[in-house]
């Protein structure tokens, strides 16, 4: 699948370096060509609850899914993540 610009995706998998999880939303703000028959990648932008800028990750397509109209958002705590 090739996405848009500030499409909103959720995760497929869990980040813990980010404490991230599978099924966290993030925005695509960036898209990558797959070089030698690789799949292509996106630069993500992940949000808290009221728009911080939570962690800028890169991922492969086959990490992501597009949001389907059957999902509703759920609140959980984040940790941030020390350097």
């Amino acid at each position: 699948m090739n996405y848009d610009l500030f499409t909103r995706v959720a995760l497929l998998k869990d980040l813990p370096e980010y404490n991230l999880k599978k099924g966290d939303v993030a925005t695509i703000v960036d898209s990558h060509p797959g070089l030698n028959d690789s799949e292509r990648g996106y630069s993500l932008e992940v949000f808290n609850a009221i728009g911080e800028t939570i962690a800028i990750i890169c991922l492969d397509e086959s990490e992501i899914e597009p949001l389907q109209r059957n999902e509703v958002f759920a609140i959980r705590h984040f940790e941030t993540v020390a350097a």
